[in-house]
């Protein structure tokens, strides 16, 4: 399968599902009439998290801070020598959990779910695109706080690193949607929202950036893919030298995390970022978390950040 295939069923209205994989070298695009025989299972849209009915254990083998630090401070040197201005630095953790994939499916708390039989578990918060009517919008979160800090709301407004770092992924995938639209703006420019990770609920920094796509974008939605992957918010500033970077220092295969899956339907499309992910290797269960660093990062603070993104619910 392949972007083609995405703009062939775009031109002939017929609903899909596409999976793209974090490097693109890996697309999986098949109608949504034949996704049930695949196995593959997805949800767009909150809905009731039914109540959960066993314990379920949960244990993880995180990486060592010498060994993240490693890695940190030579994207440190990459800002400092003017190479990249932000770079989403992640890592793998090996977790043991007495839960099945599919029953972390059934009880993740996510707006875009998505189960890969044998391979892959995504239950993600993050918006990618969505097109309706001719515009198209995506959704950068980057900043976030606890909501049980005092002033939160009004820490996270006023934090250099975080809004240094929102402003500069604003500024990426404006000029993203640029490649593929006309009158880009940002539309909503760091609002505050309430969202939950975990056991946790945290205040979340988001803007909103729109553009106007030319008719008949159905039959070019692989294309539009094509150019803007991948997204923003998982890679960095400016995108090429970052991605190269990213290659040389993470020192493992993302794979499909941060990568995305959407669907084409009712001549919408609407799409998330595949962060809060889970991959089987073997008899191994990886989860794969991290974030951005510029500058004014801490290595306390982005190490603690990925391990607080491993989370099963």
């Amino acid at each position: 399968m392949s972007f083609s295939e995405a703009n062939r069923l775009g031109a002939e209205n017929i609903p899909f599902l596409i999976v793209v994989s974090y490097d693109k070298s890996e697309v999986i695009t098949i109608p949504l009439d034949e996704v049930e025989k695949k196995g593959i299972r997805f949800q767009i849209g909150k809905k009731e998290i039914p109540k959960r009915e066993k314990d379920i254990q949960f244990t993880k083998k995180v990486v060592s801070k010498k060994v993240y630090s490693e890695k940190f401070y030579k994207v440190i040197e990459a800002i400092k020598d003017g190479y990249t201005y932000l770079l989403n630095l992640t890592q793998p953790t090996e977790i043991e959990t007495t839960a099945t994939l599919e029953e972390i499916y059934h009880y993740a708390d996510a707006k875009y779910k998505i189960l890969v039989p044998d391979r892959f578990l995504c239950y993600s918060p993050e918006t990618f695109i969505k097109i309706e009517g001719n515009q198209i919008a995506t959704f950068p979160m980057k900043g976030t706080i606890s909501v049980s800090i005092p002033n939160g709301r009004e820490l996270l407004y006023s934090n250099p690193k975080e809004n240094a770092e929102h402003v500069m992924v604003v500024d990426l995938l404006r000029n993203d949607l640029n490649m593929v639209a006309r009158n880009v703006r940002v539309e909503k420019f760091k609002h505050i929202e309430k969202i939950r990770s975990g056991n946790r609920e945290l205040f979340q920094m988001s803007s909103k950036i729109v553009g106007d796509l030319e008719e008949g974008w159905q039959s070019r939605i692989g294309d539009i893919l094509e150019k803007i992957l991948p997204a923003g918010s998982v890679t960095g500033t400016p995108k090429k030298r970052t991605l190269e970077l990213i290659h040389q220092i993470e020192g493992y295969s993302r794979n499909f995390f941060t990568g995305i899956f959407g669907v084409f339907q009712n001549g919408k499309f609407d799409s998330g970022v595949m962060i809060r992910f889970l991959e089987k290797e073997g008899d191994k269960l990886i989860y794969k978390s991290g974030g951005g660093i510029t500058l004014d990062s801490s290595l306390e603070s982005e190490y603690q950040e990925m391990i607080e993104k491993i989370y099963l619910f």
